[in-house]
């Protein structure tokens, strides 16, 4: 991993603190670091791999816009970090269950989909490594969850089209296999 990239990763790392993921004891980071790795093997950018590291400082932690960009300007030019911060806004829910109570997860993850349909390409090719890591890890440790989310995740792969075909595809096929084998329980 180049300098910055590991510099990248530091300040996520940081960001998430004592976070862990879900079903692990492992620190939140490998998560995003597992992603980058994804878009690595089909050749993403250096800006979309830092946004791969960054995707979920603004949406989990108390990190804000504000200061994402300015860390980002120490190490990427201008025209590259606020290419990085658009990709993470992007990538940050907007219809969440604390801004809007009123709405059930339903109404909530169809208002999502409509707003990602709209994200760049880039940043819907970032998406696809996520929802391809998380889908691998949900099916594996929460069979009761997992039924929804790979269904959600469907629909997001089904109508985002804009980002990178083959990552897409990949991912497709993993929530295809995660919901063929949720049948068989």
């Amino acid at each position: 991993m180049e300098d910055i990239l590991i510099q990248i990763r530091d300040f996520a790392n940081t960001a998430h603190g004592t976070q862990t993921r879900k079903y692990s004891p492992d620190p939140y980071i490998v998560h995003p670091v597992r992603v980058m790795e994804s878009l690595k093997a089909y050749g993403a950018t250096r800006p979309m791999l830092a946004a791969a590291l960054l995707h979920d400082v603004l949406e989990d932690t108390p990190v804000s816009p504000v200061e994402m960009y300015t860390f980002l300007k120490t190490l990427l030019p201008v025209h590259e970090a606020e290419h990085v911060l658009k990709m993470v806004t992007e990538l940050t829910d907007v219809f969440i269950h604390a801004s809007y109570p009123q709405w059930n997860r339903r109404v909530r993850k169809e208002k999502e989909l409509e707003r990602v349909i709209q994200i760049s390409p880039d940043a819907q090719t970032v998406k696809y490594a996520d929802i391809l890591d998380n889908s691998t890890e949900i099916v594996a440790h929460d069979p009761d969850f997992a039924t929804r989310y790979l269904l959600e995740s469907r629909a997001i792969l089904q109508n985002a089209t804009k980002g990178h075909p083959e990552l897409r595809q990949r991912a497709l096929e993993v929530v295809a296999q995660g919901l063929e084998r949720m049948r068989s329980f």
